[in-house]
């Protein structure tokens, strides 16, 4: 079956199409131009504002003029992962998405769900004529998934709505009403790059590859190998023992999602290549042991021969840096004590560079408690600055604090069972969504946050559960009839 002829019919074909027009984070003016077109082509106001948020709205259909203002509200832009052995460009390519069972997949990239199908769902409401509701305006954010930047950027009087649905979440059935809040962590050097005595040296090209990597809000949970991680523990030993110096480093390229791919080059002494290559099988080993059961595909920890660089990072900066990489916290740090099993404090060590007299690394600090975020980020600062790293602290933002007296959200639950027949959960997450930062400049604005299903989002196995859209759509429709007057 093609992705155009699934059910609904207009949330899929407007889905399909965004899938068609290149929109990774930092790259999304042809997505936002085909927005305001649409909207226009559709009847509705249209304009992008300031910071590049495309902003359409439309006015009630008869009978509902007396309704409350709603946002709807997603974002424009995809995170651009995809496999080792991918030749896509996310900046020109259209994506490959085909139909899986009960799946919808893209082959070997981020197939775009997040939050495509946010978006699709606002067009679909947009263009059908038939969808009874009151005065709506539709809010596609910019670069959420670099920094939030759209969110951060949206001035107050831009929007007079009463209620703001955000369509960013990734579980049918639940309804979202507060999040973590996050920081990112910059650390970066620069170094005098030292000659390499090239006689008595061979060079490998070390690479962690294929893990599972993953959202690191949703799924920082589960326990899933960091490869920038693993690396650092392979270098510190070759570094440590003598048996390798490093050259350049490369891992990661997002943010927000949990590092797949890791690797750098390394110069051996020929004398210790037979002793280099055993630390190799040794620690493919180990890491194989330790993450066998989660990572399912295996650790792929592989040295090729390579030509041997003209240049080395200097002894002192490379264990230094190396030692920081080590130290510093990645993963879960605590839960919630309340609610044990939701993630209170993680941190993803997410980005190192390091080449070209330059080392640069990037962890996303997250927390729904401010106090313990400041004391993760300190504690990264403390051991980044050990290692003669300057350190700084950017993008951050609170976290989305739950309204128990939200009446949209008595609005949505009591829709929801009457359709269903069963409670939704109501609950937080520990992903960053955009409703806490737009809270900022809207602070009388009643928000929840609702999705598809979407499994492992921020990676080349990003899939959407095809009924699971239907029911979405549905309720937001629904929510839509039953807002409450003005």
């Amino acid at each position: 079956m093609e992705i155009k002829d699934l059910s609904p019919k207009s949330v899929w074909r407007n889905f399909y199409a965004l899938t068609q027009i290149p929109r990774p984070s930092g790259h999304v003016e042809k997505v936002a131009a085909f927005l305001v077109d649409f909207a226009k082509r559709n009847g509705a106001e249209a304009e992008i504002d300031e910071a590049g948020n495309v902003i359409m709205r439309k006015g009630a259909t008869p009978g509902y003029e007396n309704k409350a203002t709603v946002v709807l509200q997603a974002h424009m832009d995809m995170v651009p992962q995809k496999t080792k052995d991918s030749t896509h460009n996310f900046e020109t390519d259209p994506l490959d998405v085909y139909v899986d069972g009960d799946w919808v997949k893209a082959r070997n990239t981020t197939l775009g769900a997040d939050d495509g199908m946010g978006v699709a769902a606002a067009m679909a409401v947009i263009e059908d004529e038939t969808v009874e509701h009151g005065p709506i305006e539709v809010l596609i954010t910019k670069d959420e998934e670099t920094g939030m930047y759209g969110a951060f950027g949206l001035k107050p009087g831009e929007l007079t709505g009463k209620y703001l649905l955000n369509l960013d979440s990734e579980t049918e059935g639940e309804i979202l009403i507060g999040c973590a809040g996050g920081m990112d962590v910059v650390c970066s050097m620069e170094y005098q790059e030292m000659s390499v005595d090239s006689d008595r040296m061979v060079a490998y090209k070390v690479g962690v590859k294929g893990l599972l990597g993953g959202h690191s809000g949703l799924e920082i949970n589960q326990g899933r190998a960091n490869a920038n991680k693993l690396l650092a523990r392979f270098l510190f030993a070759a570094i440590n023992t003598g048996i390798a110096s490093l050259s350049t480093w490369h891992g990661g390229n997002m943010r927000n999602a949990i590092p797949r791919d890791s690797e750098a080059v390394v110069l051996v002494p020929a004398v210790h290549e037979a002793d280099f290559l055993a630390l190799v099988d040794k620690c493919r080993d180990i890491f194989n042991t330790e993450f066998g059961e989660i990572e399912t595909s295996g650790v792929t920890l592989t040295a090729a021969p390579c030509d041997v660089p003209a240049v080395a990072v200097p002894g002192e900066i490379q264990v230094n840096l190396v030692n920081a990489i080590m130290a510093a916290h990645d993963g879960v740090l605590r839960y919630i004590p309340s609610i044990p099993g939701l993630v209170e404090t993680s941190s993803n060590l997410a980005i190192v560079n390091v080449g070209e007299g330059k080392a640069e690394v990037s962890i996303l600090a997250r927390s729904s408690q401010d106090t313990m975020k400041q004391y993760l980020c300190n504690s990264l600062v403390s051991c980044f600055s050990m290692a003669g790293m300057k350190v700084t602290l950017e993008g951050g933002y609170s976290g989305w604090q739950p309204n128990p007296k939200s009446k949209l959200v008595a609005v949505m639950c009591d829709v929801y069972e009457k359709m269903y027949d069963a409670k939704p959960v109501v609950t937080a997450c520990h992903a960053g969504l955009e409703c806490g930062i737009i809270g900022v400049s809207y602070p009388d604005m009643d928000m929840a946050s609702m999705g598809p299903t979407l499994l492992s989002p921020h990676t080349p196995n990003e899939r959407c559960n095809i009924p699971s859209v239907g029911k979405f759509y549905d309720f937001v429709l629904a929510i839509l009839k039953n807002i409450p007057e003005a």
